[in-house]
């Protein structure tokens, strides 16, 4: 009996996967009206961050800053060639007063604040973080947060500007030029405030920076709309004529502020791609204007559910969802998108501290969002992009696919470079298989090299492995890196799991693109209030396995 079980064991290990019947990938040669489409940078994905809560995860000082967190953004700063895009902001810089003689980077001026406009007095240190965090782990660029809310204010605004450029330099990205004005007058800050009284304000704000020598080189962004005014609009009204170097908008497709509902926890939302067009296509008229002035339009702030986040957003499927979404993005030329993270324990956040005052020890949670990260940050190349997506099992209408496929060409869009491949099907049981093939047919590429990110099930939150590896508890990257090949030049087909993703690049020079090596900077904390020794368990290869069933026989 001992030893049917080992050869059953054997078999099972040795046999291969089978999938469903599998999806035909159309890849065109080259994308249809290339002068209309978005080309991209690699570092197309940045991350936004909540002003309140933002020295609970960079640290209070430029010597003391988590390791967990220098590791985290490397991670992502060694797979892009260009500087990895921050933004600090949201709410509680809106609602928030800049102190220049403070020392410290924040304090926290209402312990009863409405948890989700958080007020604080910041200082310039705040800036001396920024840069300490950008020495220790590789080039940053950021964007930083001026109010609109309090007119009577404007000359604190003026002089945050300026120290902002002092401090930050050729670092300094862009400044964003107020938070969500829309919304002022429902949450009661200005009163019946619209878009005739929002754009002589800009023009006001605007000449005092002017005079000031801040607007000698294109550095303003906005307006940083979120939910019921139209860029189109603005534009009517006079807004396209201000020198911004960036259009801003931010946008999530549900939100919690009032409670759980059927809507803000029902993941299959987010498990279909066929919804995410009409998500994002709410500013629709004003980006393809902006296109048209060549003013860059950036999403500087996306995740699942607004106002924290609900009970799905940590979930694998939420993380396939933000890389189909910002792969989406691009397509409907915007040209860099900002996953959204705040204070520890919301529950769409792409990484925890073990507790807000404890972010120097070990112990960190990562989301799956920050995988989301991962994923991205390997799917441009150095040179430019351009992101074509391939409707592939009619995925655009079709409410009951389970797949989505982007193809990716080069800058020019003259050559094909890559696909990603996302599978949403889920095992509803132990054994049950739900991997997916697709089918590229011949003469798209002799060779691909590709990666695959995957997860028990969509409901999957801590169990997420990109290329093999998993995130460690001191934003570590553990475990072999790994890389499928295989020859393609009559075409070939690639295995999806499900729920997964595989990013996948073609020929010799697209395997050189994958990022390769260690990119770990900062060890374990060695003076932690921990338990102990952490000790990293090695995963079990096919061979022990193999030996542990030869055992029965």
């Amino acid at each position: 009996m001992a030893a049917r079980y080992g050869l059953l064991l054997l078999t099972f290990l040795l046999s291969p996967v089978f999938a469903a019947a599998s999806v035909n990938v159309t890849f065109p040669a080259q994308p249809p009206s290339v002068a209309l489409l978005n080309t991209i940078e690699d570092n197309f994905i940045g991350i936004s961050w909540e002003l309140s809560s933002f020295d609970s995860l960079w640290g209070t000082t430029v010597d003391k800053q988590p390791s967990a967190m220098q590791n985290y953004l490397h991670n992502l700063i060694s797979r892009m060639s260009k500087p990895l895009r921050i933004r600090v902001g949201g709410n509680s810089m809106d609602g928030s007063s800049y102190v220049p003689d403070q020392t410290t980077p924040l304090v926290l001026t209402d312990p009863n604040a409405y948890f989700n406009d958080v007020p604080v007095n910041f200082g310039p240190a705040l800036f001396d973080i920024m840069n300490g965090m950008s020495d220790k782990v590789g080039a940053m660029q950021f964007m930083i947060g001026l109010s609109m809310r309090f007119p009577e204010r404007w000359n604190e605004v003026l002089r945050l500007a300026q120290d902002t450029e002092n401090k930050l330099g050729d670092r300094l990205d862009a400044m964003l030029l107020g938070n969500e004005p829309d919304l002022y007058a429902g949450h009661g800050e200005r009163g019946a405030y619209s878009i005739k009284d929002y754009v002589p304000e800009i023009d006001e704000v605007m000449g005092l920076l002017s005079n000031n020598s801040l607007l000698e080189r294109p550095i303003i962004g906005g307006p940083t709309i979120c939910c019921t005014w139209e860029l189109d609009d603005l534009f009517k009204a006079g807004f396209d004529e201000f020198n911004y170097k960036y259009y801003t908008v931010q946008h999530y497709p549900n939100n919690i502020c009032n409670g759980e509902n059927e809507s803000n926890t029902n993941l299959t939302y987010y498990l279909t791609h066929a919804n995410i067009e009409g998500f994002l296509e709410w500013q629709k008229e004003g980006v393809i204007k902006a296109k048209k002035q060549n003013i860059p339009v950036l999403l500087t702030e996306y995740n699942t559910v607004s106002c924290g986040g609900s009970k799905i957003s940590s979930t694998f499927g939420a993380g396939l969802w933000a890389i189909d979404t910002g792969l989406k993005a691009t397509t409907m030329n915007y040209s860099a998108i900002y996953l959204h993270t705040r204070e520890h324990g919301v529950q769409y956040n792409l990484f925890d501290p073990p507790t807000p005052e404890t972010s120097t020890e070990p112990g960190w949670i990562t989301g799956s969002p920050y995988y989301s990260a991962l994923f991205l940050s390997e799917v441009a190349d150095p040179s430019g992009s351009i992101v074509l997506d391939l409707n592939v099992n009619k995925s655009n209408t079709n409410q009951f696919a389970t797949v989505a496929g982007y193809g990716i060409y080069d800058g020019s869009g003259q050559n094909r470079s890559g696909l990603v491949l996302i599978n949403y099907a889920s095992p509803t049981q132990e054994g049950d298989d739900k991997t997916q093939q697709f089918s590229i047919p011949a003469n798209v590429t002799d060779k691909i090299s590709y990666r695959i990110l995957t997860a028990p099930s969509v409901t999957e939150k801590t169990d997420i492995t990109w290329a093999g590896q998993t995130v460690g508890v001191n934003g570590d990257l553990q475990g072999a890196q790994h890389t499928e090949s295989l020859s393609c030049d009559e075409g070939c087909l690639i295995d999806v799991p499900g729920p997964g993703a595989v990013l996948a690049v073609f020929g010799k020079i697209g395997e050189q693109r994958l990022f390769t090596g260690n990119s770990t900077i900062a060890p374990l904390p060695s003076d932690t209030s921990g338990s102990g020794v952490i000790f990293k368990m090695p995963p079990f290869s096919l061979s022990i396995l193999v030996v542990l069933a030869f055992i029965f026989l």
